[in-house]
């Protein structure tokens, strides 16, 4: 059972956007895109964050930024 090149590309980008989201959920930073749907279906009366807004935030919280119990390697 042959693949065609177009199902290969797709099981690959695939592949390769699951290996970058958990690379970021390792180091602490969520999937914006994910978020932002999140947000959008389940709060509509607000408006999701911008993408460096949200950066920051998850920058913040992973660090301890503003009171917060985050990593803390000093």
């Amino acid at each position: 059972m042959a693949m065609s090149s177009q199902n290969l590309r797709e099981r690959w980008q695939t592949l390769t956007k699951c290996v970058c989201d958990g690379a970021r959920l390792m180091v602490g930073q969520g999937d914006y895109e994910a978020y932002a749907s999140h947000i959008r279906k389940t709060h509509p009366d607000q408006a999701p964050m911008t993408e460096l807004e949200f950066f920051r935030n998850r920058e913040n919280a992973r660090f301890g930024v503003g009171n917060r119990n985050g990593f803390r390697c000093c």
